[in-house]
């Protein structure tokens, strides 16, 4: 293992994951996919995110369209989420999803949708929850 691909890794999918979800991932590996967490960190976070040449807010246009496009809904949501908390707006998710929609179908279209009105709903309602707490 690389230990400085590592760590940029891991700095980069907290950031765009969340600390906590990184942190349920990495402490729920087992013996069997332990090494597959290093690997995903080191290797897809350290050395493909860890890339400057793009920033994170691209990539996570990018992630939108490509996991859509192999119907990885599971994944999608998680990139959803990261793609909001790297700076893309609702509107510019709204233009993916249209475009991902011509180009992989209306099936996928549809469920990226359902997909972001719940997260979407969700996120609203902890925000007016947190605005609530805050008054």
């Amino acid at each position: 293992m690389d230990k400085q691909l590592f760590d940029l890794g891991l700095e980069r999918r907290k950031a765009t994951l969340g600390p906590e979800y990184v942190q349920n991932a990495l402490s729920r590996a087992t013996p069997f996919s332990q090494n597959f967490q290093s690997f995903i960190t080191e290797y897809c976070w350290g050395a493909g995110w860890g890339d400057d040449r793009l920033d994170a807010r691209t990539r996570s246009m990018l992630n939108i369209v490509m996991i859509a496009a192999l119907n990885r809904m599971h994944e999608w949501e998680l990139h959803l989420r990261g793609a909001v908390r790297n700076g893309v707006t609702r509107d510019e998710l709204d233009a993916l999803i249209t475009h991902l929609t011509i180009y992989c179908g209306v099936p996928v279209g549809v469920e990226c949708h359902r997909i972001a009105n719940r997260v979407f709903a969700e996120h609203d309602t902890a925000m007016t929850v947190t605005d609530g707490a805050a008054s």
